[in-house]
Order: C-alpha cells, then structure tokens, then sequence
C-alpha cells in the first residue's frame, strides 16, 4: 500500500504525497457550525523520516471567510520500549466566532478518530 493511501485512511482522503513542497487537496466532513467546507489545501512544509512531519493547511473554499493558516505538526520521540506521538495544531484565533468551535472540534478528532485510525494503519505495518 502506498504512503498516499495509508495517510488517507488515517487522516483524510486526497492527493498525498510525502515531499517537502508538495501542494494537494484533501475532504472531509463539511462542518457549517465551524465554518468548513470540508476541503482543505494542505502543503508539506517539513518532514524527517521516522521524526516529524508539518503540514501548512487551510480551507479550500475562500468563500467560508475562514481562511486561516493553520499548521500541524506530528513529532515521534522514543520512549522506554516504545515510542510517542506528539501533535501541535496551530493557528487558532481565540478571538474568531468560527475558529474556536473549530479548534474544538478538530480536538476531539484528534483525539478519537485520527488516532484510532493511525493506530490501525500502524498495525498493518
């Protein structure tokens, strides 16, 4: 399985592609009451293998009026026998009406479905 497809099953479906630079659009689930549309344009912005990946993104839909840059960065440290996930998600205006439950929402998804699913792809490894 390619790396574009294991990172559609853990994060969204789209044109993924691991190489600094690399542009592609990615849907979601569309959420109004946060303001998405349910497509984003992401771009690699850094990676080291089995280290760290960073990605820029924002809503495709100029439109939402929620045009934010936002990044997020997934860091792997080693721990004991095992090893740890860190991710930062940046960008957030805490003054924004649609940012914050935005934030939120993206929190619980954070916390719940992308790491149940990244869980899966890594046992399949």
């Amino acid at each position: 399985m390619s790396g574009s497809s294991r990172y559609a099953q853990w994060l969204m479906p789209g044109d993924f592609r691991l190489q600094v630079g690399h542009r592609c659009e990615m849907t979601g689930l569309p959420r109004p009451s946060a303001n998405f549309s349910g497509a984003v344009v992401a771009e690699v912005a850094a990676f080291e293998p089995e280290k760290m990946l960073r990605l820029r993104w924002q809503d495709a839909d100029e439109g939402q009026g929620n045009r934010a840059d936002r990044t997020a960065s997934w860091t792997l440290e080693p721990e004991g026998r095992g090893t740890r996930l860190f991710l930062v998600h940046e960008g957030f205006d805490p003054d924004d009406p649609y940012q914050m439950p935005a934030h939120r929402i993206m929190g619980g998804g954070w916390r719940s479905i992308v790491t149940e699913r990244l869980g899966k792809v890594l046992d399949e490894l």
